[in-house]
């Protein structure tokens, strides 16, 4: 298993290479203490044992939480395991908790992941899958140690309250590339669905990298006309087109000692491709309108949901600037393929939003839990995001039921969880008051109806009602919802 490097930090305590990782085991059966202890002893770890979670979370204070893992049961003859789990975080905020339950305990797991439990495994235990929990857990905390900025917020834009957060496999594999490369100069293309937290990463890179201090830069691709696109990017003189009253510089130079992310830079024109290579080729942009050129000096880093390398095999896309921008590939998993991570993104939104709304929120019911696990999140982490943040606001609870959190949107549930749509029907109508709608009001609204009808599938509804893709998310307003 790679190992992460990171230089010592005065605000991190860096365990050296001769310090055992420290397992603790929380269980009243003296065999299952004997055999963990035993297993983990010949992989090289320091493991310690406690009967009873009064004495755990006694040692846990007095010890300064010098712990990397925990082993617990869940039943407790002195206290709950919620009210352990809980009451330990408050001690050791850090601690990766894997459960060992017995089978059929699904209802006790979902709660107590709800709560902040890491994993669980279901004895009789099987110990190399133990350990893989384990290992997965101290790469977590190794992360979330020494990258303090990690779970910071990102530092620039309408994102920027936002976190990373994941602890699944492929997701700690992107995160890991995306620590290593940050500190070099080559470009990098990040890939994901839709809504998987492209810019988010981007921010992350740039946050880590040397040009930290210089300014984030941002755009997306597939939002601007054509016709405004090339003067965003490199600027343009003053009357070099109609409307050019005065001049502007674009958003390379912007990005100057900084880094410029381009989003969804498949959707770029093939006039435009060839202006970007020429680009990154020469380090020199020229405003519209000019003849001379200026030195440029950003970082690129772009991402899109398309297949690329599918794109330049039917000629839709340079080949030549792919492997340009194509210089580090980090692919960000979807949603879907992250189970260990629902939770945990759930319940970290739920906090961001019942502080924003102030709101009464705290936790989730069983139901809305199971429904957050089994749901398949094809608008990934900006759907839960969204989802979180409208249950919030309509619960007048403590508690986020499962009738306040799903979306009344056709589609997007799993495993016979749909609710009752029936009222709703597959007949398009507008209502008004007293005066008519305007075109655009009616166009709006159909198109609304029809990404519902598809389950919020957008590239496949535009391509079904016969617009482009440009057209449907200018369409859609952001109150609606349906723009995630």
């Amino acid at each position: 298993m790679s190992q992460f490097k990171f230089q010592n930090r005065k605000d991190v305590q860096v365990k050296t290479n001769d310090q055992k990782p420290q397992i603790v085991v929380v269980d009243d059966d003296s065999d299952v203490q004997d055999l963990v202890t035993a297993y983990f002893k010949t992989k090289g770890y320091s493991v310690e044992c406690y009967s009873d979670s009064s004495e755990a979370l006694k040692a846990s204070r007095s010890l300064n939480c010098q712990w990397d893992v925990l082993l617990t049961n869940y039943h407790f003859s002195n206290m709950s395991a919620v009210d352990f789990t809980l009451e330990l975080h408050k001690n050791c905020p850090q601690i990766p908790i894997i459960l060992m339950t017995p089978q059929d305990s699904s209802d006790a797991v979902i709660e107590m992941i709800g709560k902040g439990a890491y994993d669980f495994i279901e004895k009789p235990i099987r110990f190399p899958q133990l350990l893989i929990s384990v290992e997965r857990a101290l790469k977590l905390k190794s992360l979330n140690g020494n990258l303090n900025e990690l779970r910071d917020s990102a530092k620039s834009g309408p994102s920027s309250n936002r976190k990373i957060i994941g602890k699944s496999p492929r997701f700690l594999e992107a995160l890991e590339l995306a620590q290593k490369v940050a500190s070099s100069n080559a470009n990098i293309f990040i890939t994901g669905e839709s809504g998987t937290g492209k810019e988010i990463f981007a921010k992350y890179i740039h946050s880590e990298s040397k040009r930290s201090k210089g300014p984030f830069v941002a755009i997306n691709c597939s939002a601007i006309p054509e016709a405004l696109l090339e003067s965003e990017l490199f600027g343009h003189a003053k009357g070099s087109f109609t409307g050019a009253q005065d001049k502007r510089i674009g958003l390379f130079e912007e990005a100057q000692d900084g880094t410029l992310f381009l989003d969804e830079i498949g959707d770029l024109s093939s006039s435009l491709q060839a202006k970007l290579l020429r680009v990154l080729q020469d380090k020199k942009i020229k405003r519209v309108g000019e003849n001379n050129y200026r030195t440029m000096n950003c970082r690129i880093i772009s991402a899109t949901h398309k297949d690329l390398a599918l794109e330049v095999n039917e000629n839709r896309f340079r080949e030549d600037l792919y492997f340009r921008l194509n210089v580090i590939p980090i692919a960000i998993p979807p949603l879907r393929e992250r189970q260990e991570d629902l939770v945990p993104l759930a319940e970290s939104f739920l906090k961001k939003f019942a502080l924003e709304n102030a709101s009464v929120a705290k936790t989730f019911s069983k139901d809305t839990l199971k429904f957050i696990l089994e749901n398949p999140w094809r608008g990934n982490v900006r759907e839960l995001e969204n989802a979180v943040e409208r249950a919030v606001v309509l619960s007048t609870q403590s508690e986020i039921s499962f009738d306040d959190f799903v979306p009344l949107t056709k589609g997007l549930y799993a495993n016979g969880n749909q609710p009752d749509l029936s009222h709703l029907s597959n007949t398009f109508s507008i209502h008004y008051a007293e005066n008519l709608p305007t075109l655009d009001d009616v166009i709006n609204k159909y198109i609304e109806f029809a990404v519902m009808q598809k389950g919020g599938a957008r590239d496949k509804t535009a391509k079904e009602i016969g617009i482009d893709r440009k057209t449907l998310y200018k369409r859609l307003r952001p109150e609606s919802n349906l723009f995630i």
